[in-house]
């Protein structure tokens, strides 16, 4: 990193702006399924991305040749694509200035991964495999943990650098049951939400090695469950469903360059427009959001985003208002308006876009789970997802939970399977009847993936449960 930063400071030519990012990321991945051992996979990448901003166009290239020839020639390219570029782009970007920051961060890890002998980790994956399977029934099951360590440097021509480094955690346990023709799974981390800042400690930080008990149980137990009824009723979703619900109608109808028009040919567009900002009431009283980088174990937590914006807590709704969107200062600019540093690649040979602000959250209300189902005439508490749908404009969804329980007359009944809801989040939200307590979050995340071409990165999502009133549930086949 210091041979790059002396040629790049040597190289950097006379132009509006310029920049290099560099990315390493070295990953691993351990598993084992059905007491034995997969093959364990990993990953060690390398590269920087040149950016030149000249008269107003814009030009990327990106090499991972980081030699001093390698770099003078992606940079000789990103200024001929911003010379190509300019005054035939969307944007004019002679309006974009771009800061010049210093800083840096590094993540929490308490026990650095590499400090574990991988004998010792896959001792800890054979004792959650064998804890799974209980039983006959269980026909399948399975005990993971992936880690991807991400080290980035930013310089600008004007002097800027910041360097960063966290470690992402990703603990994974899985039981299938089966009897009788039919077959239930119950997860920890399906969509690998239970992610992490952090080191080895992370598997205790997020109770891994106590799940395999409940989760094995809850598999069991919905073989015997009958299915889950339809019709209109209360839903009190676990953090672990509401987290995604949280991405998928919020986060992703929020992000401004998707307003904008920028993603309407490959991941779709926004029912949220412009003129909304700032006026629409996108949930009831209770809706309190904000985009927080500063939660040091939340897997989206830095200091400053790829356009070099310092990351710092915003609020995104208020008692139900839509205040700001989720835009990077590019975006910012060209919609002239307020939004979060969320500006963020997923490698090296990517170049950053509008994320869900490195942490999208729901705040804590006051409510705590015994009195959100006392206050429940009629209703379902799901828990952990298994299947989504969602349109191109985020605003009709369907999502599908692995395990749910039924609540009549203020107390928790029956356990069902496959249930179900649906609804449109432009009222959904409106129908927010309670937030749990400080009590009832948990820090999560979630793989997002959007752009041309195609980008995929974590964002965390911490959140309470919370129930709402008059939503759609149905049972699955």
């Amino acid at each position: 990193m210091e041979q790059l930063e002396r040629d790049f400071r040597a190289l950097a030519p006379a132009v509006d702006f310029c920049s290099l990012r560099y990315v390493r990321e070295w990953g691993q991945t351990l598993t084992v399924r059905q007491d034995r051992p997969q093959p364990v996979q990993q990953s060690d990448d390398a590269g920087v991305m040149l950016l030149v901003m000249h008269g107003g166009g814009i030009g990327y290239a990106a090499t991972a040749d980081l030699s001093l020839a390698g770099v003078k020639d992606a940079l000789d390219r990103a200024r001929r694509w911003a010379s190509l570029s300019a005054g035939r782009a969307v944007v004019d970007f002679r309006k974009i200035r771009l800061p010049h920051p210093q800083g840096e961060f590094c993540g929490p890890e308490r026990v650095p991964w590499t400090s574990v002998p991988l004998g010792a980790k896959f001792d800890v994956l054979y004792a959650q495999s064998r804890a799974l399977k209980t039983g006959d029934a269980i026909v399948d099951w399975e005990a993971s943990v992936q880690v991807a360590v991400r080290e980035t440097l930013y310089l600008t021509a004007g002097g800027g650098r910041v360097y960063q480094r966290a470690s992402e955690v990703l603990p994974y346990l899985r039981a299938t049951a089966s009897r009788g023709g039919g077959s239930q799974s119950r997860s920890f981390g399906n969509l690998r939400e239970r992610c992490r800042l952090g080191g080895w400690e992370v598997l205790d930080d997020v109770g891994f090695r106590d799940a395999p008990a409940w989760i094995a149980a809850e598999a069991l137990q919905l073989l015997e469950a009958p299915n889950c009824p339809s019709g209109r009723m209360d839903l009190l979703l676990a953090p672990d469903q509401l987290f995604l619900q949280i991405h998928e109608s919020m986060g992703h109808a929020l992000e401004l360059d998707r307003i904008l028009g920028d993603e309407r040919n490959f991941a779709g567009t926004s029912f949220v427009t412009i003129d909304m900002i700032g006026k629409y009431r996108y949930g009831s009283d209770m809706l309190n959001v904000t985009s927080d980088p500063s939660v040091r174990a939340e897997v989206g937590s830095a200091a400053f985003d790829d356009e070099g914006a310092p990351a710092e807590r915003k609020e995104i709704i208020r008692r139900g208002m839509l205040l700001r969107p989720l835009g990077g200062l590019t975006s910012q600019i060209r919609a002239g308006l307020d939004g979060a540093a969320c500006c963020r690649a997923c490698s090296w040979n990517r170049p950053p876009v509008d994320r869900m602000g490195g942490n999208l959250n729901l705040e804590p209300g006051g409510s705590t789970i015994d009195e959100m189902i006392a206050g429940t005439e009629r209703g379902v508490y799901m828990k952990t997802n298994n299947c989504y749908s969602i349109d191109d404009s985020r605003n009709k969804f369907q999502f599908g939970c692995e395990w749910g329980r039924l609540i009549e007359d203020g107390r928790l009944t029956t356990v069902v399977r496959n249930p179900n809801y649906r609804g449109i989040s432009a009222t959904f939200w409106r129908n927010l009847k309670m937030v749990g307590d400080a009590g009832t979050v948990e820090i999560l995340g979630s793989s997002c993936g959007k752009g041309e071409p195609y980008q995929e990165l974590y964002v965390g999502h911490a959140c309470p449960a919370a129930l709402f009133a008059n939503v759609d549930v149905f049972g699955g086949a």
